[in-house]
């Protein structure tokens, strides 16, 4: 499959909303950055992504690519539901913006954002990107990264939010949260495995009109 994609993109074909919704979000991981950079932003407005399961590196190309796409519409109702797929790869200030948005983000998405970002956020930030789904914290406060930010924050602060979490900076004490190795996901291993036959004929057909002209 990555094999056909180069050769595509080599040909002289362009990433467009056409070819990207036939790699779809079962390729997309496949891209490498010198092939996400050739993307056009204008091409996400057509396209069906989620690059959650892909590297941070092509989920922070495909945020500012979405963010720029959807600029003209970030005071609109829809901007959230639109850039909402690409989030993994926003940074802590862009968040913080959000969080302003009543946006009412879902545990799962939050889970997913980036590390450092999620890291970089204040309890009010996190209240207001969550919203009416801020009890969901108690559920997940043990996964990374959530379990981090928790042990970041002032106990009595989260005390505050009156969800249950635990864990946090008693006074006069300092917790250090050490870096955990996160291994790749099942999905990224095996998605180099897949056979070639399940490449979307769609680009499978560009690829051979291509070939024969």
């Amino acid at each position: 499959a990555s094999a056909i994609i180069k050769r595509y993109i080599n040909l002289g074909n362009a990433l467009d909303s056409t070819a990207l919704n036939a790699i779809g979000m079962r390729y997309l991981c496949l891209l490498n950055e010198t092939e996400l950079n050739t993307i056009d932003p204008n091409s996400l407005k057509l396209a069906s992504l989620n690059p959650s399961e892909c590297s941070q590196r092509t989920k922070d190309i495909l945020y500012e690519k979405a963010k720029r796409a959807f600029s003209d519409q970030h005071y609109l109702p829809d901007y959230y539901r639109l850039i909402e797929p690409y989030l993994g790869g926003a940074p802590s200030k862009d968040l913080g913006a959000l969080s302003k948005d009543n946006v009412n983000m879902s545990i799962s998405t939050f889970a997913k954002l980036r590390r450092d970002s999620v890291m970089s956020l204040t309890i009010p930030e996190v209240q207001g990107l969550l919203g009416m789904n801020l009890k969901e914290l108690y559920k997940w406060q043990n996964k990374s990264p959530i379990r981090e930010w928790v042990q970041k924050q002032k106990q009595s602060e989260l005390d505050k939010l009156h969800v249950g979490l635990t864990g946090g900076t008693q006074e006069g004490y300092i917790n250090i949260v050490t870096p955990k190795f996160q291994p790749p996901s099942s999905a990224s291993l095996g998605i180099v495995a897949m056979p070639l036959h399940l490449l979307p004929a769609l680009l499978t057909s560009f690829l051979m009109m291509s070939v024969l002209s």
